[in-house]
């Protein structure tokens, strides 16, 4: 016998979920991404630091495999995980030693103060992508087939503009060890020597490197995942065409972006930020500037240090991240599916 049981069906929206569900499908994954990539980034720093020891207040690009961080030293002594003794002759030997000598636990140093600010930032992102994508795909009509593509730019630029300063708030705290209270007095120091938008510094560049990537991204990985469907005649993506899907995407995005536009990151972004540790600079910090010092000191190819390894690390966190995301949106939307059945019966 039907009839309504009295319970009141779950709210969602166009895509089956509601955004607090995709929230928590994105939340998962960062964490999984991080997990599995942040390692590859500490064998890189170590092996870097063998290279090139680390001097107080060098700066360095940190990834946990969702987003960049600029980590400034702040000490010279060999405490600092990054500074940890060992001789190592490549990657895979620098696993192997890294772990016999100091756990397990040391491949993810340097990971849990980063995650405050990539969780969020992933959230934001993957959250408003969806509801994004799927509020143009209404409103763009015929051309509903680029509403990833515009969606995915959209998304990145808000998650980069909330971040930014976060970010650049994080990176003045390390550097200076300074408490909460003298961080406001130089916060609110800056903003009235140089305006609000001193807070944004690195925004710029970031935006450069980010949303061209993003719109590619989303574009490339919808079309892939839509034509894996098809060719397997399924209605539903399984776990191994998102991860196959993310991974093809990422890579063909990031070269695509990198080929065409000048390397902007890690070394100018790391730039920027670090001139936010100086107590005081009359030095200009705008991109140009910035540029044209690194090209002076370094050449031209100072602009694109860290190309292959960014290259590397994208495929499998791209892969990771998205296909964690998509088996998340899919357990609740099945979820939520069940409950709407067992409410109306």
């Amino acid at each position: 016998m039907s009839g309504n049981s009295g319970k009141n069906p779950v709210p969602v929206d166009t895509n089956g979920i509601t955004p607090f569900q995709q929230m928590l499908a994105s939340c998962s994954g960062a964490l999984l991404t991080s997990l599995f990539v942040t390692p590859l980034d500490v064998v890189k720093i170590r092996l870097q630091a063998q290279k090139s020891p680390f001097p107080k207040g060098k700066c360095f690009v940190y990834c946990n495999g969702l987003m960049d961080h600029t980590c400034v030293c702040t000490n010279g002594n060999s405490k600092a995980w990054y500074k940890a003794p060992g001789h190592f002759n490549g990657t895979l030997d620098a696993f192997i030693k890294i772990v016999r000598r100091e756990g397990i636990k040391s491949l993810w140093s340097g990971l849990p103060p980063t995650l405050i600010m990539a969780v969020p930032a992933t959230v934001i992102y993957f959250t408003c992508y969806d509801q994004l994508r799927a509020a143009l795909r209404v409103r763009m009509g015929s051309h509903a087939e680029e509403a990833p593509l515009l969606a995915g730019a959209l998304a990145r630029v808000g998650s980069v503009t909330v971040i930014s300063p976060l970010e650049l708030i994080r990176t003045k705290m390390q550097s200076q060890r300074s408490s909460y209270r003298e961080l406001s007095e130089v916060i609110h120091s800056a903003v009235r020597n140089e305006g609000w938008r001193s807070l944004w510094r690195g925004w710029g560049p970031t935006l450069l490197r980010d949303v061209p990537f993003s719109a590619m991204y989303w574009y490339n990985y919808e079309k892939g995942k839509a034509w894996l469907c098809k060719h397997n005649n399924i209605r539903e993506p399984t776990f191994a065409i998102t991860f196959i899907s993310g991974a093809v995407s990422g890579s063909v995005s990031i070269l695509a972006v990198l080929s065409g536009q000048l390397k902007l990151d890690p070394v100018l972004l790391t730039q920027l930020c670090c001139h936010v540790s100086a107590v005081s600079s009359k030095a200009s910090s705008s991109t140009l500037s910035v540029m044209i010092k690194i090209v002076a000191e370094n050449g031209v190819g100072g602009l694109f240090v860290g190309f292959l390894p960014r290259v590397i690390k994208v495929a499998p966190a791209c892969a990771i991240m998205i296909s964690c995301y998509e088996f998340g949106k899919a357990f609740f939307r099945k979820h939520n599916q069940e409950r709407l059945l067992t409410s109306t019966t």
